[in-house]
């Protein structure tokens, strides 16, 4: 009787190939509980540039350099800008529009508040208002902007200093605190 070596060879190859690849498959969630234990994110973006859209109206862009993604998280999943964020809202059908920057960002998903770090900037283009602060908390939902450190805001006529500010999305009906500056009221403020 006569066998054939090179394919009992072969035949026993393929069995363990075939052995190998059903014994390493990992589901999603154990992938992701790794990625979670290890700290990592469970997506990188790089050079990201998203447009928001609701009622197929852009409704604001975001663009970074870097996004990552920790989704993955159970208690409190985020989104991490590590080396800056630029994030432009439009509302009134585009004819108002604000602009954040920040070198530093991260988006809590379940709360939609966001903090924004480090030469935060925001302008309303339309009142030419310009928000400076070190630190920002965003909610989204509510459209509203906190911070309890200390800002910088510029209007048309004043520039006011201070620690502690809350205003709208658009930077309109604020409250500053602590504050320091010139300030022009009219009477019908009083």
């Amino acid at each position: 009787m006569k066998t054939n070596t090179p394919k009992i060879y072969s035949n026993i190859a393929i069995i363990i190939l075939i052995a190998m690849f059903f014994s390493c498959v990992n589901s999603k969630k154990e992938i992701q509980d790794f990625l979670a234990d290890k700290n990592l994110p469970i997506a990188v973006g790089k050079n990201v540039f998203h447009v928001y859209k609701d009622s197929g109206k852009i409704t604001s862009k975001l663009i970074t350099p870097l996004l990552h993604d920790f989704t993955n998280r159970e208690e409190h999943p985020y989104n991490e800008f590590p080396v800056g964020i630029k994030i432009v809202t439009f509302e009134n059908n585009g004819k108002d529009s604000t602009t954040i920057t920040g070198k530093y960002a991260r988006t809590y998903n379940k709360t939609k508040v966001s903090e924004i770090k480090d030469n935060v900037v925001i302008t309303n283009h339309t009142e030419n208002t310009i928000l400076e602060t070190n630190q920002l908390f965003w909610d989204q939902k509510e459209k509203y902007f906190f911070t309890e450190d200390g800002f910088r805001l510029t209007t048309a006529t004043d520039t006011i200093n201070g620690f502690g500010f809350e205003s709208k999305q658009d930077l309109s009906a604020y409250i500053a605190k602590d504050i320091t500056g010139k300030i022009e009221t009219k009477e019908s403020d009083l």
